[in-house]
């Protein structure tokens, strides 16, 4: 009796499934995506173009001519894509030594002037050598030296009003002395002539692959739409399938995904 029931009850579900299957069918269609990343389209073309070396290029599903115009800039769009990465890839690796540089002319340039300040408090020096490095007489504050710039114009003005103070007779200021805070700035000042060569390269080939990128949306535009119009005869499963070989994209809109999820369900009970 209950192997009856169960029966009935699986032929129901299976019988409810079928039903929601011819009502969700005609719906549960993935439409064509080109690609929205350069990497995506990289692969895209070299998909398309890798079915011309397995077959002769006059019995592709794309017209030859568009054959002849991949051949000729998917190179360009490679070599652009790799020297992008490469100068990416290098900024960011000289990142961390460029902070490292920074954080040292931070360190000594406050530290600097935090002597002067102090030597200023036990009366060793007058508050008008304050005047001497850029400062007021009264202020007793640190500059702000949340930039690189910042950091960059006080530590020259420490190191321009120190060989003043020098010249004029002054002892000079020590722990640190500004010999060593020059050091220092020195290297932060090549470290940031050097990253700001490296921006200006990334900027360069961002704005080269920004270029090429209008003409290769078109190339892959051109080549799918090729590709579909040669197996427009067949049924939509079969033209995808065989688009699919060349790289072309299908996906499922996210209210389909449940009805693809029922419909391979429904596939299953058939087994």
């Amino acid at each position: 009796m209950r192997i009856e029931l169960l029966f009935v009850v699986r032929f129901l579900y299976s019988h409810f499934i079928h039903m929601l299957f011819i009502t969700l069918k005609p719906f549960a269609m993935p439409y064509r995506r080109l690609p929205n990343t350069d990497n995506a389209r990289l692969r895209a073309m070299k998909t398309a173009y890798e079915m011309g070396q397995e077959i002769p290029p006059f019995k592709l599903a794309y017209d030859t001519k568009t054959y002849i115009q991949l051949q000729q800039f998917l190179p360009k769009w490679e070599k652009a894509l790799t020297e992008y990465h490469n100068t990416y890839n290098l900024q960011t690796k000289n990142n961390k030594e460029y902070a490292r540089k920074l954080k040292k002319a931070k360190l000594y340039i406050s530290h600097f002037i935090q002597v002067v300040n102090m030597a200023i408090s036990r009366g060793d020096l007058k508050a008008e050598t304050r005047a001497y490095y850029g400062l007021t007489s009264d202020d007793k504050k640190l500059p702000s030296l949340t930039s690189e710039n910042a950091v960059l114009t006080w530590g020259k003005a420490l190191i321009d009003g120190e060989a003043k103070r020098r010249m004029e007779g002054h002892p000079p200021i020590t722990n640190p002395t500004i010999a060593v805070v020059r050091v220092h700035y020195d290297n932060f000042y090549d470290a940031h002539q050097f990253q700001k060569t490296l921006q200006r390269n990334h900027q360069r080939t961002l704005n080269h692959v920004n270029e090429l990128r209008e003409a290769a949306d078109a190339i892959i535009l051109r080549t799918w739409n090729e590709v579909e119009a040669t197996y427009a005869d067949l049924t939509e499963e079969s033209k995808r399938i065989e688009a699919q070989k060349y790289g072309v994209v299908y996906v499922f809109r996210k209210n389909e995904l449940g009805k693809k999820s029922l419909l391979q369900s429904s596939d299953a009970l058939n087994l």
